[in-house]
This record gives C-alpha cells, structure tokens and sequence, in this order.
C-alpha cells in the first residue's frame, strides 16, 4: 500500500516556495524604490538577464531547493541546473523569469491583502472606529464582535492560495527549466553507460567467483570419495589457487566500485589460459586444448572477455557434466578469434537449460561485435565464439568504451 503524501500546509516545502515566491518580487520592489513611475520596466529588465546563458544555472540551484525541497533528490533532476546551451533555452529562461517576476507580485499582494484582512476583522470585532483592511481599498466598520469568528478564514485563504501557488511555479520551472533534449540525451546516455559498466561488473564477478566456487565444490567431492591422501592433497592445491584468482578478480572489481583513484590489477587474458586449463584439469577432468596462431595478435579488450568466455564455458561443463572430457580449440586467422569447447553430453541426467552463464557468454561476445552458440550436437555439448579482432580496437581507437 502506497504511503501517505503530507497534507500541502505541513509540509516544509510549501513554505521555501512561498520564500521563492517572494524572492522573485523583490525585483519589484527595488525598481519602486528606484523609480516609481516605470512600473513595467522591471519586467523587461528580468527578461534581458534571463539570455544570460549563467542565470539558467542560478535559477535552476535555486529552484531545485526551494520548490524541490531537497537538491539532491530525484524529483529535482527535472529540473535543469546547467547555464543556457542554445537560444532556445535562453528564451525559456527569460519567460521563466517574467512568470516568476509575476507570480511573486501576485503571491505579495495576496499576502498583504489577506493578512491585512483578518488583522482587521481581529481589531474590528472589538472597536467602534472603521478599520483600514490592509491593502485593500476600503476599511471596516468597527463595533461587531462576530468579526473575531471571521478573521481566520483570510489567513486559511492566503495559505490555500500560497500551496496552489507553489505547485503551479513549481510545474512552471520543470517546464521551463527542464532539461533540454540534448540535456535528457547526455543524462540517458550517462545512465546507459553506467549500467553497461555494472551488467560487465555483474558478469565479471558471475564468471570468475561462479568458476572458483564450482573448482572447490567438485574438488572437494572427488577428494572426498577418492579417500586417498595424495589427491586430497592436490586438490586443496587447486581450491587454494582458484579461490586466490577469485579473490583477485573480486579486489579488483572492488577498486573500480570504490574509485579509489589507486592501481587496479589487470584482469586475466588468453595468455594466462594455461592457468584456467589446469585448474579445470586439478578437478579430475581431461582437458585437450589447441592454439592455432598467434595470441600476441589478439586486441587486449578481445583477448580479456575470451578468457571469460573460456572460464565460463569450463565452469558449465565442471557444474553441469562433472570431470567429464574437454576439448578447448581457439584459432586466430583471418581478422577474428574463433574458441570452441566441447564436451560429451552426460548419461546420467539431462543437459541443464541455459542459464545465466550462456546468457553472459552471448552477451560478451554481442558487445565486441561477435557472436556465441551453444547447444547438442552429435551427442556432445559444443560452445562456439567468434569475435572480430578489429572491432574492440577501432572503438578503442575512437575513444570509446570497449563495452559500450
């Protein structure tokens, strides 16, 4: 069930809108001091300062607190707090500053009128003489004690009055100080990027502490059902050695989230595939691996997410089919990295459904320009990746995330 909003006259924000009104006659009233005879100058003067490209900024802080209550909050994105970019967001400014201008008059005479109005009512109910009624253009005649019943309906009148005033100058300046459509495209395309980088974060940490908990699970099963000390010993080597990976990867991932500003460690590459292949072997399962060509040819942006996506794949066949035969083949020619894994279906149980590792090795392969199939084929289970060596460089080259 949905909260309550606070009734508007509880609220702290009706009142700094009430203050934010007020400010924006204070022009007004400078200008009468000044000169009493131009009285629609100010109106032009509000206008001009408004295509000043630094009032947008000013009038935008000031509005995402006062009308807002709160900077930082949400609701307060929609409006802009950045100077003018264009002159379309010059003329917007102006306007906003010609209906603040006339809504700050309209909300000052409302208050004196009706403050002035149940102030009168107060001392009519108890005196004879006619009473003057504020900033309204007669007086009161005196000597009626049922004015005293009378005089709160002004003021409950002028804080109605101050609450739809408030929430129309606040509708007005998301509308004119709103984000522009450039603005909203820089602020979608901010958060693309930061989603990006936390489904890449997501995957990393899936991938790497995904593999090292399945090395010490099947581990740690055969050590326990082969009851010999030699491979006991063994395979607590291969835990420790995965699980200190793991606690790398998981270091590193770290840093990025804290932006502590110092060296995050490189993440693994296919030139450390030996390392991921004996960990795999550490865990009972025959691993016959091939490299054809070159792996110093391969991009680093390229070379990193193979290492995941052959992680991964070894991970499922460990999690999946157990210490099962594997054959790991990677070739690269002709532009493009090509990395198979196959192993033989299980007898014993039925392949798992894919999951969210052959969902991350798909994608990982879709964000460098490539692609990823996985499924039976002639009685084994065969992973096929093919990425493009030059996609990752060129957006590299260009100044773009390689993820992006």
């Amino acid at each position: 069930m949905p909260a309550l909003s606070p009734h508007p006259l509880i609220r702290s924000v009706t009142y700094t809108r009430w203050l934010h009104l007020f400010i924006g006659a204070v022009v007004w009233g400078v200008w009468e001091f000044i000169d009493e005879e131009g009285r629609l100058a100010p109106f032009a003067l509000v206008g001009l300062v408004g295509l000043i490209p630094a009032v947008r900024l000013v009038e935008g802080l000031q509005a995402r607190l006062l009308l807002t209550g709160d900077s930082h909050r949400e609701s307060a994105s929609r409006i802009a707090a950045a100077p003018s970019a264009n002159w379309a967001d010059r003329w917007r400014t102006a306007l906003w500053m010609e209906v603040r201008l006339a809504l700050g008059l309209l909300t000052a005479y409302l208050t004196a009128a009706l403050a002035g109005l149940s102030f009168a009512l107060a001392r009519a109910s108890s005196g004879a003489d006619p009473v003057a009624m504020g900033a309204l253009p007669w007086s009161l005649p005196g000597g009626h004690w049922w004015y005293a019943l009378l005089a709160p309906l002004p003021t409950v009148a002028l804080l109605a009055a101050v609450a739809g005033l408030g929430a129309l100058i606040t509708a007005i300046a998301r509308r004119l100080l709103g984000p522009s459509g450039a603005e909203r495209l820089a602020a979608l395309e901010e958060r693309t990027e930061l989603l990006l980088e936390r489904n890449r974060i997501a995957r990393e940490l899936h991938d790497s502490i995904g593999h090292a908990l399945t090395v010490a699970v099947v581990q740690a099963g055969a050590a326990r059902a082969a009851k010999n000390e030699e491979f006991t010993v063994r395979a607590l080597a291969a835990i420790e050695e995965t699980g200190r990976a793991a606690l790398e990867d998981l270091e590193r991932v770290l840093l990025i989230l804290r932006e502590s500003g110092g060296p995050v460690p490189a993440r693994p590459t296919l030139a450390h595939l030996d390392r991921l292949l004996e960990s795999a072997r550490a865990s009972g399962a025959t691993v016959d691996a091939s490299v054809s060509g070159p792996l110093s040819l391969v991009p680093g942006p390229v070379s990193r997410e193979g290492y995941r996506i052959a992680q991964e794949s070894l991970t499922n066949v460990l999690r999946h089919a157990g210490p099962a035969p594997i054959r790991v083949h990677i070739t690269i020619a002709d532009g493009r990295l090509d990395l198979e894994v196959t192993n033989p279906l299980p007898t014993t149980r039925p392949p798992a459904a894919p999951g969210g590792g052959l969902r991350g090795i798909r994608e990982r392969a879709a964000l460098l320009g490539g692609r990823a199939t996985a499924g039976a084929e002639g009685g084994e289970w065969r992973v096929r990746v093919r990425l493009p060596l030059d996609f990752a460089a060129r957006r590299v080259e260009a100044g773009g995330h390689p993820y992006a």
